[in-house]
């Protein structure tokens, strides 16, 4: 778990707060936000939130560290109201977790200060595989980047 302080004793994480329009091509003909468009917003904003989080971009981790990246192998979402062609939404993502190879965010999506949609991911750190041309496998992430994450 996340070992770093505020001052006044709550928990500081790491995260990171954008806005985002709502573009046509993220809506069905409803003019509604598709479900599956929220996951690529936050696909972003889980690398924006790791640049800030560590201070290096996924190209200067790929070259400081034997890093293939980070998938998500677990997601899931809450939809609480939609979003709209035009709309300005806030998104929120927290690293909540930290463990030896993997690490768990949230995002919270809103729209006029409301909730309108949640959403949980579970992220493993990995590498290239050489038993597998093409593949990975889950690393421990390394000791250096874990404390720069748990430092917030």
């Amino acid at each position: 778990m996340l070992r770093g302080t505020k001052p006044g004793g709550g928990i500081d994480v790491p995260s990171n707060t954008r806005t985002v329009r709502i573009e046509w091509g993220d809506c069905d003909p409803a003019g509604i936000v598709f479900h599956p468009r929220y996951f690529a917003m936050f696909d972003h904003s889980t690398t924006l939130l790791i640049e800030s989080a560590l201070g290096l971009s996924k190209r200067q981790l790929q070259e400081a560290y034997p890093f293939a990246g980070c998938p998500t192998v677990e997601s899931r979402a809450r939809f609480l109201q939609p979003t709209r062609y035009g709309d300005d939404v806030v998104i929120e993502s927290r690293l909540t977790a930290v463990r030896r190879s993997s690490f768990e965010i949230t995002h919270r999506l809103s729209r006029n200060g409301e909730l309108a949609v949640e959403a949980f991911e579970t992220r493993v750190w990995v590498i290239a595989d050489p038993t597998r041309p093409g593949g990975f496998k889950a690393q421990a992430i390394p000791a250096d980047l874990a404390a720069r994450f748990a430092a917030g």
